[in-house]
């Protein structure tokens, strides 16, 4: 029997009174990556999502980033390893909010930075086996992060992209190139489908490449965000996919 993970970014707004869309989202998933303050979100809303989190059954993980709130974490930072390193501690320290942490993902440019960089890898798994080494490192699926983690004793899940696409080296497409984002839904369903349950996803070149499906993230800011995630969800039960937190 298949099983695997449904994780969403959240938390990554702002304000005492509003998590957006995450409302709707979170009953949906089965994991959170709740941001952490440096890229997006505040303490009030992160109380909140983890809160909504504690009451719907769903884990909660630390979504850490680069310190970069007005490029949303997605520009890459000349870092050294020991800054990285200080940047996951920190906020993790920060998302302490009430209930047990279950893994980490770290966010935007920092995870594909660390997931084709060995010594950024390694940064990021020591930073969170430092502060808590019974966590689960949740990250691209053939990544440096999970051969880092693997090194270290830390347990690791891979990570597949429902709406993203893939290069032949088994990275995603930078956004500012075409073909970053899969559009059709009903294509990007099939993807899922093929990547959990055979293992494969069509690259932009058209060759297949291998992966591991442990959790599929689903981005839940999207206009037709809630109708996706609920197509996935479906599509993967009708496969006999069982849906299971990391």
């Amino acid at each position: 029997m298949y099983k695997v993970d449904l994780n969403s970014d959240l938390g990554e707004s702002f304000g005492a009174y509003t998590i957006g869309m995450d409302e709707a989202v979170i009953p949906l998933i089965t994991s959170a990556n709740v941001a952490c303050g440096y890229h997006a979100g505040d303490p009030l809303v992160m109380a909140k999502t983890v809160a909504r989190c504690r009451e719907a059954g769903v884990h909660v993980g630390a979504h850490p980033g680069f310190p970069d709130l007005m490029g949303f974490g997605r520009r890459s930072m000349n870092v050294s390893p020991a800054e990285a390193k200080a940047y996951i501690q920190y906020q993790l320290g920060a998302l302490a909010a009430g209930v047990p942490l279950r893994h980490v993902k770290p966010h935007g440019a920092l995870y594909n930075m660390a997931a084709k960089d060995e010594k950024l890898a390694r940064a990021v798994v020591e930073g969170i086996c430092e502060v808590d080494d019974r966590l689960i490192l949740l990250a691209l699926s053939g990544s440096e992060m999970l051969l880092a983690a693997e090194k270290a004793g830390l347990r690791a899940a891979s990570e597949v992209f429902a709406d993203r696409g893939y290069q032949s080296d088994g990275t995603l497409v930078p956004r500012t190139q075409p073909g970053a984002m899969i559009t059709d839904e009903t294509l990007a369903i099939e993807r899922v489908v093929r990547m959990v349950t055979e293992g494969v996803v069509t690259a932009v070149d058209g060759t297949d490449i291998p992966l591991r499906a442990d959790s599929i993230c689903v981005h839940g800011d999207g206009e037709k965000a809630l109708l996706f995630v609920r197509r996935i969800r479906a599509a993967l039960e009708a496969k006999g996919v069982a849906l299971r937190a990391l």
